[in-house]
């Protein structure tokens, strides 16, 4: 896969001399938390910050990694989880999921070990779903059902456009406030996989979702439930879905 570096950026990093794999890899940052240094492999996120011409700062994200391949049926020998990620992203993209942005991506073999490194835009002006949960009893009515709508209506599309997030937690959904309207983005794109199988991989997605929300009262689950499914009440194929979460609900709490 060749080098990517997004159109809207190529001014920016070619002017701080940063447009190419060899400059970006030898950057030292601090890491955002700690490195994983597991199954033989290492990888870091680190901040980057970049001031443009007019003085402005545009924020992104660099996830170098080294090892940490990901093996499925059509990449039996494995690939570097930020190239399955990046191919992810622009899946998402061509689809119009909102999701995290792309600014570079490249991959070599350095050392004998398979390498890659993904940078992405920072979604400073967003919250992780998680944040705004934590604050929930104290937000304002409108402000609920705004950020309701907007995870509601990014799941329903994410699920239309047939794609299954596979890791579908709180602090994988990116909410932006304006006034009482909301939006919102995916992230960690890394075990998205095509919804093959219907209502089960789709009750996978919000069954993860349900169980790691907490705070939203069963009125304002209902109200995610209809938008997602577009509907103004549960019908016959909503309410085979219910059964299907609560019944993966129930199987994960008996295996405990």
């Amino acid at each position: 896969m060749d080098d990517f570096l997004a159109d809207s950026a190529r001014t920016l990093f070619a002017w701080h001399r940063l447009d190419n794999f060899a400059a970006l890899w030898a950057l030292e940052l601090d890491s955002v938390d700690i490195p994983n240094t597991g199954r033989g492999g290492w990888s870091s996120v680190s901040r980057l910050e970049l001031t443009d011409a007019a003085g402005q700062v545009h924020a992104f994200y660099l996830k170098r990694q080294i090892g940490h391949l990901s093996r499925s049926l059509r990449k039996p020998f494995g690939e570097a989880t930020f190239t399955r990620e990046f191919r992810n992203i622009r899946r998402y993209q061509h689809d119009r999921v909102p999701a995290l942005e792309a600014v570079f991506f490249g991959e070599r073999r350095i050392g004998g070990k398979a390498c890659a490194m993904l940078l992405t835009r920072a979604l400073d002006d967003h919250r992780p779903l998680d944040h705004w949960l934590a604050d929930w009893p104290a937000l304002p009515r409108a402000t609920r059902r705004a950020i309701i709508d907007a995870v509601a209506t990014l799941v329903g599309t994410l699920h239309g456009a047939g794609h299954l997030h596979n890791c579908l937690y709180p602090k994988h959904v990116f909410v932006r406030l304006e006034a009482n309207a909301a939006t919102a983005r995916l992230i960690d794109l890394e075990k998205t996989r095509p919804l093959h199988f219907g209502t089960r991989d789709r009750a996978r997605d919000l069954d993860a979702l349900n169980r790691h929300t907490h705070g939203p009262r069963a009125t304002e689950r209902l109200r995610f439930l209809l938008r997602y499914l577009g509907r103004d009440r549960v019908d016959a194929a909503g309410a085979r879905l219910v059964r299907r979460i609560l019944q993966r609900h129930m199987d994960k709490a008996a295996r405990r």
